[in-house]
This record gives structure tokens, C-alpha cells and sequence, in this order.
């Protein structure tokens, strides 16, 4: 598949999901009682289909979930003037963000109905600066091991054309949710 064809792939799933998210519930937390019984996989599908709210960052990021899987989550994301480091090109920060999310969304689908999850640690590897130019990037996060305590995931940011931007490694504690009164 050609770059141009696979970023007009890319922009069409854009363009559904988002349409998809704007009819939605729109961005937010989810309640209890909206989450209750759900398992982390069945959450995130519920958020891709705009049943349930997604996260306020990606609006102020300008990247959204385009694909979840169990043990696996992608991110798209426009890198902008608007996330330039002094420099001229997309901060670090953006690139870190964009991966903790297809990291820890991709943790996440593994968690079973009343658990959850924290990040640990985080470590991004840039290797290639990103600039306007390159119209999107996606992160795809995938689960390498998910225990009842720790949960670790890798991830890969890359452009239409399949340059890699940034790698990362994730490695999360697993825990049981707090019981939440109905107080």
C-alpha cells in the first residue's frame, strides 16, 4: 500500500470515529454506574462507540482511539504548530502523551471487571523529530504481560509510510478498584 493511500485510509477512520465521538457522550470520566461489571476491553469498545466519555486530553492533543483490541490499543494523532518545543518541532511531551495512552488504553482492555491500573514507569524513545509535515502518526500499544499485580506493554509511533517517530515501554501496577459508596 502506497503512504498516500494508506494516510487516505487513516483519514476516513479518522473522520468516522470522530463523527462517531461528536455524537457521543463526549469527553469526561465515566461514572461507576456507567463502567460497573464492564471489563477494561468492553469500557474502551463502549468509548470507541461514544457510549462512554473519552478522555478531555485528546481533545487538547488532537489525537483520538481509533482501534482497540484485547491487549491492544492505537492512537492517531495530528502533530501541530501548536505542540512546538522552542525549536520548531513537536515537543517530547506530545510524543510521550500520544504513547502512554495506546500504552496504558492497551493495559487496560486486559483488566477484568472491578480492576485497575497505574502507570509505574514510562520510558519513550525518540528517534526521529516530527514536524507538520508529517500530517498524522499513529501509536499502536500492545499488552506484553499482564499478571494480577504488574502489567507491562510496548509501543510503536509511526507515520503512513511506516517511519518510526518514538518507541516506548510501560510497565503498570494492577490493582482492585475501591469499592464506591452510594452516598
Amino acid at each position: 500500500m502506497t503512504h498516500s493511500n494508506q494516510l487516505e485510509q487513516w483519514l476516513a477512520q479518522e473522520r468516522d470515529i470522530a463523527a462517531r465521538l461528536d455524537g457521543g457522550i463526549g469527553p469526561g470520566v465515566s461514572r461507576p454506574e456507567q463502567i460497573a461489571g464492564l471489563t477494561g476491553l468492553q469500557q474502551m469498545q463502549a468509548m470507541l462507540r461514544g457510549e462512554l466519555p473519552f478522555a478531555p486530553i485528546a481533545r487538547t492533543l488532537d489525537f483520538l482511539l481509533v482501534e482497540v483490541d484485547e491487549g491492544r490499543a492505537v492512537f492517531q494523532g495530528t502533530p501541530g504548530a501548536a505542540h512546538f518545543n522552542p525549536m520548531g518541532t513537536v515537543h517530547g511531551g506530545w510524543f510521550a502523551t500520544l504513547l502512554d495512552s495506546a500504552l496504558g488504553c492497551a493495559v487496560h482492555t486486559r483488566m477484568l471487571p472491578g480492576r485497575g491500573y497505574t502507570t509505574a514507569e514510562l520510558s519513550v524513545n525518540i528517534v526521529k523529530a516530527l514536524t507538520p509535515k508529517v500530517q498524522r502518526v499513529r501509536a499502536e500499544g500492545r499488552v506484553i504481560h499482564c499478571g494480577r499485580q504488574l502489567a507491562t506493554a510496548d509501543a510503536r509511533l509511526v507515520g503512513p509510510d511506516g517511519t518510526l517517530y518514538a518507541h516506548g515501554t510501560t510497565t503498570c501496577l494492577v490493582f482492585d478498584m475501591p469499592a464506591q459508596s452510594k452516598a
